[in-house]
C-alpha cells in the first residue's frame, strides 16, 4: 500500500488552522498596503479592484463547492461499499455449507480468518502498519480459500456447489480490492493547493479593498466559513481519522461474527 497524498500527512485541523492563519495574514497584508498607497490612489481602481474581487470569490465558492462534493461522494461510495463487502462475506460463509463436511469444516475456519482480517482491517484506523498486517492477512486468507474452492472443484459431486462458491468469492475479493482502491483516492493535492491560493488571494484582496478599519465581525465570518468548508473537504476524505468516518458503519462486517456460533 502507497501513500499518494503530501498532504495526508497531517491532520485535518492541522491543515485548517494553518490555512486559516495565512488567511489571516494575507487580509492583513492586504490592508496595510492600501492604508499605504490611499492617498496615491486612481481614480476608478477601487471599482477594479472590487470587481476582481467579486471574480475570485467566485471562483473560491465553486471550487469550495466542487471539492466537497468530490470528498462527500467518495464517502458515500465508501460507506456503500463496507455494506456490500458484508452482504458477500456473509453469502460465502452460507455457502460453504454447500460442501460436505471434509470440505466445510477447513473452509469455515478459513473464512473466519478472512473475516478476522477485514475486521482488523477496518480497526486499524491510521496506524499504517496495522493496514499493512491486515492486508497480508487478508491476501493469506483469499490464497487459501481459492486452493480449498478448486480443489474440491475437481471432482465431479462438487461441481455444481463449486459453481455456486466461486461467484461469491470472486465478489468478496473483488470488493475488498475496490476498497483498497478507494480508500488510496483523494482529493488531488492540485485542487487542495489551488484552493488554497485562493484563499490566500481572495483574503489580501479583501483586506486591500477596505481602506477603513477592518470590520472583524464580517471579517471573521468569512475566515470561519472558509475554514469550516476546508476541514469538512479534507475529513471527508480521510475516512480512518477525524470526526466524519465509518466506524459506525463497520459494524456490518464485525456482525458476521454471529454466523460461526453455530458451527
Amino acid at each position: 500500500m502507497q501513500e499518494y497524498s503530501f498532504l495526508s500527512h497531517f491532520e485535518s485541523w492541522q491543515i485548517t488552522i494553518c490555512v486559516v492563519l495565512g488567511m489571516i495574514v494575507f487580509y492583513w497584508a492586504g490592508h496595510l498596503i492600501m492604508r499605504r498607497v490611499m492617498l496615491k490612489k486612481i481614480p476608478g481602481e477601487n471599482k477594479t479592484t472590487n470587481a476582481v474581487e467579486g471574480s475570485l470569490l467566485g471562483l473560491l465558492a465553486l471550487l469550495l463547492g466542487f471539492s466537497f462534493s468530490l470528498s462527500n461522494s467518495r464517502y458515500d461510495k465508501r460507506q456503500s461499499l463496507v455494506i456490500d463487502e458484508a452482504n458477500a462475506i456473509g453469502t460465502a460463509i452460507l455457502r460453504c455449507d454447500l460442501y460436505p463436511d471434509s470440505v466445510r469444516t477447513p473452509l469455515r475456519l478459513v473464512m473466519r480468518d478472512y473475516l478476522e482480517a477485514r475486521i482488523r482491517y477496518d480497526d486499524a484506523g491510521a496506524n499504517r502498519d496495522s493496514i499493512l498486517e491486515s492486508l497480508r492477512a487478508t491476501e493469506f486468507a483469499q490464497k487459501r480459500l481459492w486452493k480449498i474452492v478448486s480443489d474440491a472443484g475437481q471432482f465431479q459431486e462438487n461441481l455444481v456447489r463449486t459453481n455456486q462458491m466461486v461467484p461469491a468469492l470472486n465478489e468478496m475479493f473483488d470488493i475488498a480490492s475496490t476498497r483498497l482502491a478507494l480508500s488510496l483516492a483523494k482529493v488531488p493535492d492540485l485542487v487542495i493547493f489551488l484552493l488554497f491560493a485562493l484563499c490566500f488571494t481572495g483574503s489580501f484582496l479583501i483586506g486591500y479593498s477596505d481602506d477603513k478599519q477592518p470590520e472583524w465581525g464580517i471579517v471573521s465570518s468569512f475566515l470561519i466559513m472558509v475554514g469550516l468548508s476546508i476541514y469538512m473537504i479534507l475529513d471527508l476524505d480521510r475516512p480512518r481519522t477525524g470526526i466524519i468516518n465509518n466506524n459506525g458503519i463497520h459494524q456490518q462486517i464485525t456482525a458476521l461474527r454471529s454466523m460461526f456460533n453455530n458451527p
